[in-house]
This record gives structure tokens, sequence and C-alpha cells, in this order.
């Protein structure tokens, strides 16, 4: 990991898959309620956080794969406080944007820079704080919302910091914006606290950061980026038996499941070669199947007239 990055978390290291660095992690305890699922994980992020959309692919296999079993604790990491800081090359938003266009492609998934150059973001506590709003009203909407704002700021250049559009993004998955915002102003920067201070606990300096706990509290750790084998891996290493999921991995199915997919996500769920699945999805929207958002470093595709079916 270079010096920069280890002194800028907005600098992600591609590498080593992880925005800033993660210390050891120390032995504080989360506990587990008594009928929860045989493994929670507890999964520290950040809405700007680049390194945590390139492991999207990966943990919308394991929901689909173990989702069943696995009860998914999001947590807010606190990326970006504000622009109070100059260290590690990075003083400016501007100073983000080749940054980020260099990371999609290391990723392949599709992340445009240049929000940092037109609308940049003056912190992500803001978005940060209007998820653990989203989740006073429903999780699993609340992880829709999440998946909103993402696509908002890596794809649209929309700068999520902007009440404008977490209230656009609240409108379109669900949630009741008034309510959001009675709680955005309120509990939800309470929640926000929470979480940050969790994250103190466990050390948590680099995200993405994913705990594995089962109900002795026993715990796996996977820090940043990893293929999908090293998920699987920690929740077979606590639950050994736990059955996989068969799902169909028809692409109708599939997007009826998540709605939008990239070339990469749709690969990974699917099992089509990363070679063909790019083309496979230009045809289905060449057939008006699905709907194509192009940036200039890459696409996504949703299903027409279709609105979100699930997380």
């Amino acid at each position: 990991m270079t010096d920069k990055t280890k002194e800028n978390p907005l600098l992600c290291d591609p590498a080593e898959g992880i925005c800033g660095i993660p210390d050891s992690a120390n032995n504080a305890k989360i506990k587990m309620q008594k009928n929860a699922m045989p493994v929670k994980v507890v999964y520290f992020t950040d809405p700007i956080c680049s390194s945590c959309w390139g492991i999207e692919p990966q943990l919308r296999k394991l929901k689909l794969e173990y989702g069943n079993n696995l009860e998914i604790e999001y947590r807010m990491g606190g990326l970006l406080p504000d622009w109070s800081y100059n260290s590690g090359g990075i003083s400016k938003p501007s100073d983000v944007a080749h940054h980020w266009d260099e990371v999609s492609v290391h990723y392949d998934m599709p992340i445009d820079g240049d929000v940092w150059l037109e609308d940049p973001l003056s912190s992500s506590y803001p978005p940060s704080i209007a998820f653990k709003a989203a989740q006073l009203q429903n999780a699993d909407i609340a992880v829709l919302f999440l998946r909103e704002i993402r696509e908002m700021v890596f794809l649209q250049k929309k700068n999520i910091a902007k009440w404008e559009h977490l209230e656009a993004a609240a409108k379109k998955v669900g949630l009741n914006a008034t309510q959001l915002k009675i709680d955005y102003d309120g509990k939800g920067k309470t929640l926000f606290e929470e979480d940050l201070k969790l994250a103190r606990q466990f050390s948590v300096r680099g995200f993405p950061t994913m705990f594995f706990i089962d109900k002795d509290g026993n715990k796996e750790t996977v820090y940043g980026s990893k293929p999908y084998a090293f998920y699987e891996t920690a929740v077979l290493k606590l639950s050994p038996s736990m059955a996989k999921s068969e799902y169909s991995k028809n692409w109708e199915t599939l997007f009826l499941k998540y709605n939008s997919l990239t070339a990469k996500e749709f690969s990974e769920l699917s099992g089509m070669p990363r070679s063909e699945s790019e083309a496979h999805l230009n045809e289905l929207s060449g057939k008006n199947s699905l709907e194509k958002l192009t940036t200039k470093n890459g696409a996504i595709w949703k299903l027409k007239s279709v609105g979100n079916k699930g997380e």
C-alpha cells in the first residue's frame, strides 16, 4: 500500500481492495440475538467508497447463495468528514477524479470520476445519515436506497451530499421522503454517530470491512475487495454445514431480483464469462428488453418499466 493511501482514505488501494487502512480489529463483541440467523455479517461501508462499489457483484452473489442463513447488518464508516485536511496528494475534490477513473478499470465497475470536477461532494456524512434514517423505515428498502445513491454518485455524477438527490432516491425506492427528512435531521444523526463509535471499537479504518460472526461470537474478517471465494469461505468456516441455495441464472429472473446490473455483476451472478456478458446485455437492450445507461467508464443495464424488486 502506498504512503499516499495510508495518509488519505479517499485514495483507495486497488491492490488491497480497500479505501483507507484497517488496523487489527480488537476483541469488541457484537451481540447476536437469540433467534438470529446462523451467521451475522457486520458490513462497514460508506456511500462513496469506490472499493465498496467494487464488491457489489460478490455481495449480491453471497445474498443469492447464502442469504437465507445470513443476516447482513449495514454500518456506515464515515469516509469523508469534510475537506479540512491536506494529505496524500488530496487537498481538494478534483484530486479524486482521476483516481476514481483508475479504480473503475481495476474493479471492472463503471465509475465516472467527473462528479469531483462538476459537482463535488463536501462530505460523505449527509448520504450516510440519510441511509441510517432510511433504516428506521425499512431495513430492506434502505439497502435499495443505498444502491440508488451509489448509482447516482458513481454513474450519474450526482452530488449525493445534496438533499434534492437523497430525496429523489428515497421516492424512487418507495421511502416516505417527508419522514426521511425528519429522521435525517434527528434520529439518523444519532444512529450514524453510533456506527462511527462501533467502527472505532473494532478499529475499522478501511472500507469495505466485513465481520462474519456466529452465535458463539466466533469471528472471521474479510478486509477490502476480494474474490467471491473469500466471502464464501468466511461463511463456511463459521457454519460448515450451511447449504448453498440454488437460484435461477436466467437474465430476466436476475433483473427482477436486482433491477440494475453491470456487466461484471451479470457475469458474477449468471456464470456467463465476462468476455460474453456485455455483448449479451447489449443484445437484450437492442431488443428493447433492457435499458442501458452508458458512462465514459462502462455501463449499467436496467429492466424496462419495472421498479425495484429486491436487494
